[in-house]
């Protein structure tokens, strides 16, 4: 029998396209955005019970972050009204809203860029989006501010604040809404870039003390404008702070003071640079965070 050898068969090579991974992309950074916004159950039970761990077993509560607020205010208004012989009607209230907005500023910076280190267990178990962890942040500031504002309102009935206001405290509310949306990307930015270089944490610590020493919280500029001369050109200096922006575009309509504007158009220019950077660094180094923490 005649057996005939197959002739070898060839097969071309059929081309394999490279995975390609769209985890650095802007898709999945605004989609991490919007997963993590659609998980506001979680972080909203998770930003109540941050408060109700805090002041467990405890009689007041939560309270206890108004009454400390409220002491902390009244022993440096009364020691400072009198060093800096300013009325205590006036500088009481000017001190409070200052007090509790930089509460605000300070937590921002300062937990916001321990975000992601904190959450570290609840990063590598629980399947959610990493922004899941700024709302949480921010809506406990938020919580915290809210329970501070009680404060002003018993100074707006009983120091007359009210008598001075007008239709501009309305522009209240957006200066708040401003404050936190500048308060996320904040977390954001400085949250990524601590949880991969961990020296920054103690320089932003130096830093926002600084801050708080240079911005108008517990003195007033108005009053170093007011003596003139080369005090008063000295006291323009404090504009090239930002947080002293911050600071006025939410307490000058709350007190019933002229509105600067340009604080307003800072604070706006501020937030448009601040939340680009935002969206650069989720999109970049989103899925590392999990590997840094």
């Amino acid at each position: 029998m005649h057996v005939t050898a197959e002739e070898p068969r060839t097969t071309e090579a059929v081309p394999v396209e490279p995975i390609v991974s769209d985890s650095q992309t802007f898709r999945r950074a605004f989609q991490d955005f919007r997963q993590g916004f659609s998980q506001r159950e979680l972080w909203l039970s998770l930003g109540w019970q941050d408060i109700k761990q805090r002041y467990r077993r405890s009689v007041l509560g939560p309270f206890w972050i108004t009454i400390s607020t409220a002491v902390q205010a009244a022993a440096i208004g009364f020691l400072y009204a009198t060093l800096f012989a300013q009325p205590l009607r006036e500088y009481l209230p000017y001190v409070t809203v200052g007090i509790i907005v930089w509460n605000v500023i300070e937590a921002s910076i300062l937990e916001g860029s321990d975000v992601f280190i904190a959450n570290e267990g609840l990063i590598k178990q629980l399947p959610s989006a990493l922004s899941v962890h700024v709302y949480r942040l921010v809506w406990r500031q938020f919580l915290f501010f809210a329970h501070n504002a009680a404060i002003y309102l018993v100074l707006l009935l009983a120091f007359g604040v009210w008598r001075e206001l007008d239709l501009s405290v309305l522009l209240a509310i957006p200066a708040i809404a401003l404050l936190f949306l500048n308060a996320a990307w904040v977390t954001i930015v400085f949250g990524i870039f601590s949880t991969r270089y961990r020296d920054i944490a103690p320089i932003l610590g130096s830093l926002t003390r600084m801050l708080f020493v240079l911005t108008p919280v517990m003195w007033s500029a108005k009053v170093l404008h007011e003596q003139g001369g080369s005090v008063g050109d000295r006291a323009r200096l404090v504009e090239l702070v930002p947080t002293y922006h911050y600071l006025e575009i939410v307490r000058a309509p709350l007190l019933g003071d002229p509105i600067h504007w340009r604080s307003w158009v800072v604070v706006g220019g501020l937030t448009v640079v601040g939340w680009l950077v935002a969206v650069l660094a989720m999109k970049k180094y989103r899925s590392r965070v999990p590997y840094w923490v």
